[in-house]
């Protein structure tokens, strides 16, 4: 089907933009952006889209976690005939200038969620290491992502209170991913559920004043990697200097006493970059957290990404995030907000993490989900 997007030069394959190279179902691309306020990170905006060529949907969520409570939209559409337009019923995503704007909006709806807010890039964008994964000879991941440091600008309205986000203020984080994504399932009301073998994981993000650092590694066993991606990061323009790249990290990580679920307090990360260079970075997170969930990460009674809902549907709730029972839905996914000390300079960043049963290290929390 001809869209405007192909009146543009890029095409990789002969056929129209709204079909991608593989017919798997599990093809998607997805659109990420947090948000929150610096220095006392004690509330967090998440907002996404995602596309799915191959299930003709496009789905999408957006929320904010503030003062103890999550309030969270999520929205879905049938892809066809606007299969390119990133626009699902009153939320849209404008890309107004690659790498470097982006205006995202959500008109006035029955949530009590609305907002005009510009993602302004502050910083060059971090290209992750591919994600490539073959289980019983079936590819079931393969996957790029890039992620950006930057602020938001403009309104952010909930439970009838206006926020107004000032850029000097707001940190902000976005990503951007594509191709292959493997499929992750942790709604016990819905079986089957994913298997996850011992891990950790820990991807984390932080900008300061003239630099950002991105920081990405999976382990099966301690210090036995099975993906590392991260790259110190200039400003937007400035030329990247050699050796910037990630080489290595070593975690030890403080658990905060929390009976709910995986509850980061503290971490310090030895990090070696291909230049030879090491150095150690304090990780302490804030008040702010945004629970995936509240996006359909890993499903939501029943929902699940890419999931048809039909022509357009929409719903919405609010969590109390002191209720058990609401911590018991939502796990452990989630974007914690965090400050970051690195050479003496402190950073705002996101930190998303958990440790599956059987790792060697941190037992004290495999008795809640890592995911």
């Amino acid at each position: 089907m001809i869209t405007p997007q192909d009146d543009f030069i890029g095409h990789q394959l002969p056929t129209t933009f709204d079909h991608v190279a593989s017919s798997d179902p599990a093809w998607m691309e997805r659109l990420w952006y947090t948000a929150h306020p610096v220095p006392g990170g004690d509330a967090v905006i998440d907002i996404g889209l995602g596309y799915y060529p191959n299930k003709n949907v496009m789905d999408a969520f957006a929320g904010i976690m503030i003062d103890g409570k999550q309030y969270n939209v999520r929205l879905s559409r049938h892809l066809r005939p606007n299969a390119l337009d990133t626009t699902v019923g009153p939320l849209s995503i404008r890309i107004v200038e690659g790498l470097k704007r982006h205006r995202l909006v959500l008109d006035k709806n029955d949530s009590g969620i609305a907002f005009d807010v510009e993602f302004i890039a502050t910083m060059n964008p971090h290209e992750e290491e591919e994600h490539f994964r073959r289980r019983k000879g079936r590819v079931t991941e393969h996957m790029a992502r890039m992620e950006q440091l930057g602020r938001f600008k403009g309104w952010f309205e909930v439970a009838g209170k206006r926020i107004e986000i000032d850029p000097e203020s707001w940190y902000a984080q976005r990503d951007h991913s594509w191709g292959i994504r493997a499929e992750m399932r942790t709604d016990p009301t819905h079986l089957p559920m994913t298997y996850y073998p011992p891990f950790f994981y820990a991807w984390t993000t932080v900008q300061f004043a003239n630099r950002g650092l991105h920081v990405f590694f999976k382990e099966r066993a301690p210090g036995e990697k099975i993906y590392l991606s991260g790259e110190d990061v200039l400003p937007i323009g400035e030329r990247a200097k050699p050796g910037a790249d990630l080489a290595d990290v070593v975690h030890d990580v403080q658990w905060a006493d929390d009976p709910l679920g995986q509850t980061v307090q503290s971490a310090r990360y030895t990090i070696t970059m291909e230049d030879g260079s090491s150095r150690e970075i304090l990780i302490e997170t804030l008040p702010g957290r945004y629970w995936l969930k509240g996006g359909m990460y890993g499903g939501i009674n029943g929902w699940f990404h890419g999931d048809d809902k039909g022509k357009l549907y929409m719903e919405h709730d609010v969590w109390d995030l002191s209720d058990p029972k609401v911590r018991e839905l939502v796990r452990t996914l989630s974007d914690h907000v965090i400050r970051v000390t690195d050479q003496g300079e402190v950073g705002y960043g996101i930190m998303e993490y958990g440790v599956g049963k059987g790792f060697a290290m941190y037992p004290q929390v495999q008795v809640h989900p890592p995911i």
